[in-house]
């Protein structure tokens, strides 16, 4: 999927690097309509072969399903692992993943999300990944986002896992 590289300083080669489009053969830059759509399906199937070497998504809890899935990335983690290990002692069908992988997603989160009944994304933002979950794979999502710049606290997280389980 890509053309061979031109190693800098490698005599009579020309090692050219920019933001304008290339053509797809000579790397020359290119205006034509036609390279341009071939060049973005290009990149985009570049990203898609990321995922080959992605590992698969582990669940934290019962990977065969229940009633909520908390899902998270980034500084998340430990407030959202910690309450869903609360929760689960406290015999609530709760589990979680913690995505480190976005473009592209893991390959088998389209085989998870099924086994759920419910699932909350927590975010330390406006929910962006929520926005990308729904877009992608095409499922209902309840939100808890928090933007004042402090982590979750694990009794937040506990709080709205309360509140979507009493709203069976």
């Amino acid at each position: 999927l890509a053309r061979p590289w031109a190693i800098p300083g490698t005599p009579h080669l020309e090692h050219r690097i920019g933001g304008l489009e290339k053509a797809h053969i000579t790397g020359n830059v290119s205006y034509d309509p036609e390279n341009h759509q071939k060049m973005v399906q290009l990149r985009a199937q570049k990203v898609q072969n990321v995922a080959k070497d992605i590992p698969l998504q582990e669940v934290f809890g019962d990977p065969d399903g229940g009633e909520l899935l908390v899902v998270g990335w980034g500084g998340t983690y430990g407030a959202i692992t910690t309450a869903v290990e609360n929760m689960r002692k406290q015999g609530h069908s709760v589990s979680s993943i913690h995505l480190k992988y976005l473009n592209p997603f893991p390959a088998n989160l389209n085989d998870i999300f099924p086994k759920f009944k419910k699932i909350l994304v927590a975010e330390l933002n406006m929910g962006q990944l929520a926005f990308l979950l729904r877009a992608q794979y095409g499922i209902s999502t309840l939100t808890l986002n928090k933007v004042k710049g402090k982590p979750f606290k694990v009794a937040e997280i506990e709080q709205k896992i309360q509140e979507i389980l009493s709203n069976k």
